[in-house]
């Protein structure tokens, strides 16, 4: 029988993302002058101020308010009518030196032996129903809010728009797991206030949502996901009606309060820990980077149709306590004999092919390089590896990559170990 999942995202003016943002702008600082920093930085936004918080370890010098005023000025809020604008607000710094408890445990004489900096397990997801191995729903959600930041900063429709805003998508699916349509789609997006009815404010959003961003999404999609959108969807656009309030005079954000938004959007598992803010030796972000490596890769190469890896660590230790991987029934690989592999044997080839101690996740992704700001919105997975170009403290500029985590550089290596 057909069965139905749903999935959402929060734009990068939502209060909750606001709060990611600054706090990886932050962390992405501390980075560019000093790669060995240790950073937890944790922020709440509300009305008219932003407050951070947090542990430091670092050679660096940061302006935290001056990072934080340029996050919320490129997000948008910049018009004192919001009630939270980048000029105005004010800013609160409480970053405290770390632990020396802590970090005995994670910094060592020899770097190979880096300790993990939390105890805890993180989980990595991969599934074959996207062109960029991630949830369809989750995807979908991510696009409709990207593309509706992308017209509210061309400024030539809709141009009512405000920086908040929430989308959500169900897709039917086949008792086989395959896509068959999408259900429902939900928008809701802060505007200015209309000098209209509520009546005519809301049918002329709802009517730009359906004519304008909905075909500029399609667009993006391959023909195979386009025919799911049929005229038979059920829209539901700023269904509690007026949506002037919003972003962080709205409700109030914090960092690390969208974690299944920045991960797979339901679908697969999430250890509970959150990214944004912490260096690459806490474990909660770069083991999971990590885990949905393996899993993207096992995927591609054809292992299995859909993977789910878990990966544990204790404190201070350098390798990991446990690596899980299920395949949900998908297995494609077999051995020598033509026998299908158990989920167990994957696991141990996994073990095999992937160092997970910390340092070696940390190298191998180049993960000391300031390349987090760009993760705090719309998602840390399924993004496109890119390259930026940096300005080190000594005039000096580097090229540094970002979602490393999202190459299929390990496909070959696993066809191989698979005989695929």
């Amino acid at each position: 029988m057909p069965y139905l999942f749903t999935s959402e995202s929060v734009s990068e003016g939502h209060p909750d993302k606001v709060a990611d943002q600054i706090s990886d702008a932050i962390l992405d600082e501390f980075l560019r002058q000093d790669p060995s920093s240790k950073v937890a930085c944790e922020t709440l936004v509300t009305t008219g101020l932003v407050v951070v918080a947090g542990e430091v370890k670092s050679k660096a010098y940061v302006d935290v308010q001056g990072v934080a005023r340029e996050v919320i000025r490129r997000i948008g809020y910049t018009k004192a009518e919001y009630k939270f604008e980048a000029e105005s607000c004010g800013i609160l710094s409480a970053l405290h030196e770390q632990s020396p408890d802590i970090n005995q445990g994670v910094e060592r004489q020899n770097p190979e032996d880096q300790g993990a900096g939390d105890q805890g397990m993180m989980f990595g997801y991969a599934t074959r129903e996207t062109d960029n191995y991630m949830p369809l729903a989750l995807d979908l959600s991510h696009r409709l809010l990207r593309e509706l930041s992308a017209i509210r900063k061309e400024g030539r429709q809709m141009t009512y728009l405000r920086p908040d805003a929430k989308s959500q998508v169900t897709i039917r699916y086949s008792d086989d797991n395959t896509p068959e349509a999408i259900d429902t789609i939900v928008v809701s997006t802060q505007h200015d206030d209309f000098d209209a009815s509520e009546e005519t404010m809301l049918r002329r959003i709802s009517e730009d949502v359906k004519g304008i961003l909905i075909p500029r999404v399609k667009a993006q999609l391959s023909a195979e996901v386009q025919q799911l959108f049929t005229d038979e969807i059920t829209y539901h656009i700023n269904p509690t009606g007026k949506f002037v309030i919003g972003g962080p005079h709205g409700d109030s954000g914090l960092t690390g309060r969208k974690i299944i938004v920045d991960t797979y959007g339901g679908k697969g598992a999430h250890g509970g820990g959150a990214f944004s803010g912490k260096d690459s030796s806490k474990v909660d972000r770069s083991a999971a980077y990590a885990a949905r490596h393996i899993a993207k890769n096992l995927v591609a190469a054809g292992v299995a149709d859909q993977v789910l890896v878990q990966v544990a660590y204790a404190i201070g230790v350098a390798k990991p306590v446990g690596l899980y991987v299920t395949t949900y029934g998908t297995t494609k690989a077999t051995d020598g004999n033509g026998q299908q592999l158990t989920d167990g044997q994957i696991a141990e080839k996994v073990q095999q092919l992937f160092d997970m101690r910390p340092y070696a996740i940390v190298q191998r992704f180049g993960l000391q390089n300031p390349i987090f700001g760009e993760t705090a919105a719309y998602g840390h997975m399924g993004r496109e590896s890119q390259t930026k170009q940096v300005s080190l403290p000594n005039n000096e500029t580097r090229q540094v990559e970002t979602f490393t985590w999202e190459k299929l550089d390990y496909v070959d290596q696993i066809k191989q170990a698979f005989n695929l």
